[in-house]
């Protein structure tokens, strides 16, 4: 089984999985199930994004800042032992090592948060409105942790989160589409899954 969720989530890939095993609960025969929890940190994925990101570099030029935005959790789903916040901040050090950027040059951060609850920090949205007020002028954000653009990508982040920078006073935003079905996605998935039948089936 391999849920599209690079970065492990009790709240995602987690879910995922307890809706499998509640399904085998009611069989009285179970087939084989072998579970990629992540592959955050796996050189194909890693490759794929990196590639990305410089094909957009080649037609528009790179930006003053990369956010690397992730979706957020609540924080008490990390202080409980969630992997995610980890995983999430080891792909951007993986991209940003790739890219040859250092620290100044990127930044990782969280989106989507709701209700009162702290979220992971630091947030999207607080970043983007700062880094205008500062006088970045050209910001590039990319989601790595989204295997196929959707509302959270398209709307939040190309839509709602560019109007807060550029009313903040920046001068161009761009967002980094995600892989969605590109041949170089495929060849990631395909590769994971060759991987994990392998000594298997």
């Amino acid at each position: 089984m391999l849920p599209l969720y690079p970065q492990y989530a009790s709240a995602t890939g987690g879910s995922t999985f307890d809706a499998v095993a509640k399904d085998y609960v009611s069989r009285r025969q179970i087939p084989s199930l072998r579970f990629v929890a992540s592959y955050h940190n796996y050189p194909p994925y890693i490759d794929a994004i990196v590639e990305s990101i410089r094909e957009h570099w080649k037609l528009h030029g790179q930006a003053e800042k990369l956010l690397l935005s992730y979706h957020g959790l609540p924080k008490f789903s990390h202080d409980k032992g969630d992997p995610y916040y980890t995983q999430c901040n080891e792909t951007s050090q993986l991209i940003a090592e790739a890219l040859e950027l250092n620290g100044d040059q990127y930044m990782t951060v969280f989106q989507s948060r709701f209700g009162a609850a702290e979220w992971l920090q630091p947030y999207t949205d607080e970043t983007l409105k700062s880094l205008a007020k500062q006088g970045t002028r050209f910001v590039q954000v990319i989601c790595p942790g989204f295997s196929a653009d959707c509302l959270e990508t398209i709307e939040e982040i190309g839509v709602e989160n560019r109007d807060y920078f550029l009313e903040g006073g920046g001068e161009r935003y761009e967002y980094i589409p995600a892989l969605n079905a590109s041949e170089a996605h495929i060849k990631v998935l395909a590769s994971l899954i060759n991987e994990n039948v392998q000594g298997w089936l």
